[in-house]
């Protein structure tokens, strides 16, 4: 990979990483389902315009804004308003072996010894964090990996589902969510109004960076990535997310960096790797 290219994917990840701080900024002055709505809405605004689907796509669309918006981003944005920042991270990166399970039930995908090992890891890296101090309360917890259910349950759906541009997936995705989360909002919390007169740069900002640099931004560079190199070169380098994410959430947000997450968290990361990364095999001599 050129290191133009390199240095692109590690922008990418960058900002990734950043996003979980930002939300955890966010929901701190908004509540999340109307965070949530608002990033939907800028995300839609910016994108539907100019990527049309077909009616026959908005069916499968629709799914989709259920599962990925609603399930995933949704409660991810609930959680981490109630969860450290690293720990979050690490709990929705989840979300790569609950897809390899489900790929293995439902696509009948074989696991393979690698994999199966990764998902052992995976797994176990959740019990160690579940033994520490820094893992978010049942409720909490639940909602993480419910978050990083409803992305693996994504996953396989745009696997199996129909051929859609990326970016216009985003799009109609964020603007067929915007309805469900709205209702959310109105149903289960309370002073949106002056939450949002109230709301700093900060709130603010945070809502545009989770729209616009998160999602657009970043998935373009990523999905452009995608297109010029092997997936298995590209997809990695999420591994560096959580990694990364961690290390912003002690040095930003005062997140603690014990045992059990630093033990926990590098057998969720390693568990993850073996999933990923493909090994080339050395040919015979």
């Amino acid at each position: 990979m050129p290191l133009r290219d390199l240095l692109l994917g590690l922008v990418v990840i960058a900002i990734w990483a950043l996003n979980i701080i930002v939300i955890k900024v966010g929901v701190a002055e908004l509540p999340p389902l109307l965070m949530t709505t608002l990033r939907f809405m800028l995300v839609a605004i910016v994108l539907v315009p100019f990527y049309p689907v077909s009616r026959a796509q908005l069916p499968f669309l629709l799914l989709l804004s259920f599962t990925f918006g609603t399930l995933h981003f949704a409660l991810l944005f609930i959680g981490l308003g109630q969860a450290e920042a690293g720990t979050g991270a690490l709990l929705v990166q989840m979300g790569t072996p609950f897809a390899t399970l489900l790929a293995v039930i439902f696509l009948k995908e074989k696991l393979g010894a690698k994999r199966l090992a990764g998902l052992l890891l995976s797994f176990a890296g959740v019990v160690v964090l579940a033994g520490g101090p820094t893992l978010p309360s049942p409720l909490p917890l639940g909602i993480l990996l419910m978050s990083a259910f409803g992305w693996a349950v994504s996953q396989l759906l745009i696997k199996r589902g129909p051929a859609i541009a990326p970016l216009a997936l985003a799009g109609w995705v964020a603007l067929l969510a915007v309805p469900q989360v709205a209702l959310g909002s109105w149903l289960f919390e309370n002073g949106q109004w002056q939450a949002l007169s109230e709301a700093s740069w900060a709130g603010w900002g945070a809502v545009f960076y989770t729209a616009v640099m998160s999602s657009i931004v970043a998935y373009g560079i990523w999905y452009a990535l995608l297109r010029r190199h092997p997936v298995n070169r590209v997809v990695p380098m999420t591994l560096l997310v959580p990694v990364l994410a961690v290390g912003l959430g002690a040095l930003l947000m005062g997140d603690t960096l014990g045992f059990h997450k630093l033990m926990g968290g590098g057998l969720v990361v390693a568990g993850i790797g073996l999933i990923l990364i493909r090994f080339r095999k050395r040919p015979a001599l």
